[in-house]
């Protein structure tokens, strides 16, 4: 079973979209993609709604998920969410593959 998650972050005035850029230049983005387990980590920008970013993120399963979420690199992703004003919406998605 693989999981999708989509991550909504909406800000003001570009903030979401510098949030990714920073997520990008830092190398934390480049970091979550080398983790276990990681499948897909990449980001897309809404054309109907430029104050928002859309994260498309995807692991082989829920325990690749929560370690992850325990790993040093949440602390960092959400002081940078914060030092932009990030709200976030989030959609996951689980993947049944037949066996």
């Amino acid at each position: 079973m693989s999981l999708t998650i989509h991550i909504y972050y909406t800000g003001t005035n570009g903030s979401a979209r510098k949030f990714a850029e920073e997520m990008i230049s830092s190398g934390l983005a480049e970091q979550v993609r080398a983790e276990e387990g990681c499948q897909r980590y990449e980001y897309f920008f809404p054309l109907d709604d430029p104050e928002t970013v859309m994260l498309y993120d995807r692991w082989i399963s829920q325990q690749a998920l929560d370690a992850h979420h325990k790993s040093p690199l949440m602390p960092q992703i959400a002081a940078l969410r914060s030092k932009y004003h990030l709200r976030m919406k989030t959609e996951k998605f689980a993947d049944w593959e037949d066996q």
